[in-house]
C-alpha cells in the first residue's frame, strides 16, 4: 500500500507500507505502547497531529486528547507542559529524515509498516537510549506513585514506553 501525504508540514511525500501494521518490528524495538494509546492517554500537548490525521488510521484520533487550536497541557496525561519548540528540535538535530514531526512521526510511520532501515536504526538507537528515564523513575520512585517524577512520565509516554510504572 501506497501513502501520500500533504499536510502543513509536507507536501507531496509518499512512502510503501511493507509490513503489516504493528507487526515484524526489529528485535530491539519492543515499544510498550501504540501511537493510538499515546494519543489517547494525552502527549504533545495535543497538538502534534492536528493537521496530518488523513494519513493515519481513523480510529487513532476517536479518543486522542487533541488540541487544534493551540498546544494545551492540560491534554497531557500528566497535565504540565512537555514539549520543546519545533525549532529546537531542529536545532538539537532531533529531525531525521523524511520525517518533519520527529521520533513520533517516524513511530507512527513505522507502526504502520513503513521501513527504511538507516533511519530506522538511528531512531530506535534514540529510542533505546531514551529507557534512561524509565530507569531513573523505577529507582526513585515508588511503584504506581504517579506524582513522582511526572515530567519523565509524561516523556516516557511519549517515547511509547508505560509510564504508570
Amino acid at each position: 500500500m501506497k501513502i501520500i501525504v500533504n499536510d502543513k508540514m509536507q507536501q507531496g511525500y509518499a512512502y510503501e507500507l511493507s509490513e503489516p501494521m504493528g507487526q515484524n518490528f526489529t528485535p530491539e524495538f519492543r515499544p510498550e505502547l501504540s501511537p493510538q494509546q499515546i494519543l489517547e492517554y494525552g502527549a504533545f500537548e495535543g497538538k502534534y497531529m492536528t493537521d496530518c490525521q488523513a494519513e493515519f488510521p481513523r480510529e487513532w484520533f476517536i479518543k486522542a486528547k487533541l488540541s487544534p487550536q493551540h498546544p494545551d497541557h492540560k491534554q497531557n496525561c500528566f497535565k504540565l507542559k512537555s514539549r520543546l519548540s519545533l525549532q529546537e528540535w531542529q536545532r538539537r538535530g532531533w529531525i531525521i529524515g523524511p520525517d518533519p514531526r520527529g521520533w513520533f512521526q517516524w513511530y507512527c510511520r513505522y507502526y504502520m509498516g513503513r521501513r527504511i532501515p538507516e533511519i530506522d536504526r538511528k531512531q530506535i538507537q534514540r529510542w533505546r537510549a531514551f529507557n534512561r528515564h524509565r530507569a531513573q523513575v523505577e529507582y526513585n520512585c515508588m511503584y504506581g506513585d504517579l506524582d513522582c517524577r511526572p515530567r519523565q512520565r509524561q516523556a516516557l509516554l511519549q517515547w511509547a514506553y508505560n509510564p504508570f510504572i
